[in-house]
């Protein structure tokens, strides 16, 4: 039987994993560690709107191997905190049960899937196997109109840093060739304004942003359809494209419905202030799956910048609990953001209510160290990975989200 066992493979769970291990070797405890995953590989989420997405990943037996965390390779299909197990698959079909000592509910989150006819028809880049698939679509876009078109439907964080780099990517060699002038981004948002969760703070720089790569925008706008050569919006006009991408709404994983427990509007458990999931006992919730409590009254945001600390605090907890010692309360860094804006640059915003702080080039540099270095964890390296899974250290190196 695991005694701290982890369901997950990404930012949280690596982080949780590191952090349990940690503390219980500090403590001098013969204890174990288990992760469920079910790809060999952890994958850098926030980095998948770029080209070259298969290369945004990390081999998870690099980085827990060094440490001794064991890992099974699976999917936890079904949670049972009445018997404090885990139901889970193998990758061969299998089917087996894991009981825990204490389990830490780390499986992130997806982008929410659109009921619409013609959905078959769109790509996104929530997975790395669907950041692929468009990377490979736009390096062979089928002959017709609206070949060199693009429509990004959802004009959120994801959905400008989409648009922003398909301006780049759609004109780059061996997806326009000479056509390259006649590249066309469109960006469909429903509401009245462009980013309405990032506030009016970086709007303004946003909209120039835009306008400088050209690409169109739609607001108050809605897709009804996707056909196989574009998109048609609600008022009935029809926009000819070869690539559709939705980026709107995310949802928590369905695994935390099992947890008799609290939770929000997507779908994450409302933790207390040390990642515990409140009324079920040796349960912690991390990353996209905890809605946890952080500065001003506000909740951790679906980030890789809360991810990380969500993952360090709840593994130690976890690992606390189990030995009888005290807690420790989660308190991240202040919040930020680094919005990518292709070409264009990159908007960095302190802050829920994301004053701007730096724009152009210099938010860019930010965010190509975030996104290139920081955020990846130590490889073939134990000591570096327990270094940096202390709770107690600022993650403010800084991790934007993003």
């Amino acid at each position: 039987m695991p005694d701290v066992l982890i369901l997950g493979g990404g930012f949280a769970a690596v982080w949780s994993a590191a952090a349990a291990t940690r503390l219980l070797r500090e403590e001098g405890a013969e204890r174990s560690v288990t992760v469920v995953a079910p790809d060999d590989h952890m994958v850098i989420r926030p980095r998948l709107y770029q080209a070259d997405p298969g290369a945004m990943r990390v081999p998870l037996d690099d980085v827990l191997g060094p440490i001794g965390v064991e890992r099974v390779r699976g999917y936890a299909t079904a949670v049972h905190t009445d018997r404090s197990a885990v139901t889970v698959r193998g990758r061969d079909g299998s089917v087996t049960e894991l009981s825990y000592r204490r389990l830490v509910l780390a499986t992130g989150s997806a982008l929410a899937q659109p009921d619409l006819p013609g959905a078959e028809h769109l790509h996104n880049v929530d997975t790395v196997q669907a950041a692929i698939a468009l990377d490979e679509h736009l390096h062979a876009l089928p002959e017709g109109p609206g070949r060199h078109t693009a429509v990004v439907i959802g004009a959120g964080f994801t959905g400008l840093e989409v648009a922003t780099e398909l301006a780049g990517r759609m004109r780059a060699p061996g997806v326009a060739g000479d056509a390259a002038d006649g590249v066309r981004v469109v960006l469909v948002e429903r509401a009245d304004v462009l980013g309405p969760d990032l506030g009016p703070g970086p709007r303004p720089v946003i909209t120039s942003a835009l306008e400088e790569l050209g690409v169109e925008v739609r607001l108050g706008a809605s897709v009804t359809e996707i056909t196989p050569n574009g998109v048609v919006l609600g008022d009935g006009t029809s926009i000819p494209a070869s690539t559709v991408v939705w980026t709107a709404g995310v949802q928590a994983s369905p695994l935390t419905r099992d947890v008799p427990a609290e939770r929000d509007r997507i779908g994450r458990l409302v933790t207390d202030a040390y990642l515990r999931v409140p009324g079920v006992p040796g349960v912690y919730a991390a990353g996209d799956t905890a809605a946890a409590p952080v500065e001003g009254g506000n909740l951790t945001m679906p980030s890789c910048q809360h991810a990380t600390p969500l993952g360090r605090h709840a593994g130690h907890n976890a690992a606390a609990d189990l030995l009888g010692l005290t807690p420790a309360e989660f308190a991240p860094d202040p919040y930020v953001t680094c919005l990518d804006l292709g070409a264009a640059g990159a908007v960095f915003t302190t802050g829920f209510e994301r004053t701007v702080e730096s724009t152009g080039e210099t938010a860019k540099a930010r965010k190509r160290a975030v996104n290139e270095e920081w955020i990846y964890p130590p490889v073939h390296d134990a000591e570096a990975l327990l270094r940096q899974a202390d709770h107690r250290l600022s993650v403010r190196r800084p991790v934007a989200a993003g």
